[in-house]
């Protein structure tokens, strides 16, 4: 299947992981995450994947000396829900309740898990009325 432009692939959604959690880095800062024992190589590998990224605009870059310091423009959760709502396009003629009952059912939930599960349930229901 094709990728279609604003797809983000393996390699960028590590580059974005690493920017989540520093808030704003380097190419080299990135690189010594994704690949901790990197090599020139390695380098040039990340400084396209940003180039792509920020050609996406998934990622913006500030001019800095002596390096560029780049950060996500995009939410990890946007990604998230632009995504499954990919998938449940793709799998399940445009419906969430298959994606998520198999999601559920396939790991177990933690007593946590179920409560806020059901209190994002119940706030997305409206009030009856009487």
């Amino acid at each position: 299947m094709a990728r279609t432009p604003q797809d983000v692939t393996e390699k960028e959604l590590a580059v974005l992981q690493v920017l989540w959690e520093q808030g704003e880095a380097t190419i080299r800062q990135i690189t010594d995450v994704i690949y901790p024992d990197g090599e020139t190589a390695q380098y040039a590998t990340v400084q396209k994947l940003l180039e792509r990224l920020e050609e996406k605009d998934f990622v913006q870059r500030k001019k800095a000396i002596p390096a560029n310091i780049y950060s996500a423009t995009i939410e990890r959760e946007e990604l998230i829900g632009r995504r499954l709502q990919e998938m449940a396009e793709k799998l399940c003629g445009g419906s969430i309740t298959p994606l998520l009952t198999h999601l559920v059912r396939q790991r177990r939930l933690t007593a946590r898990e179920r409560r806020e599960l059901r209190e994002l349930i119940d706030e997305l229901d409206p009030p009856r009325s009487r």
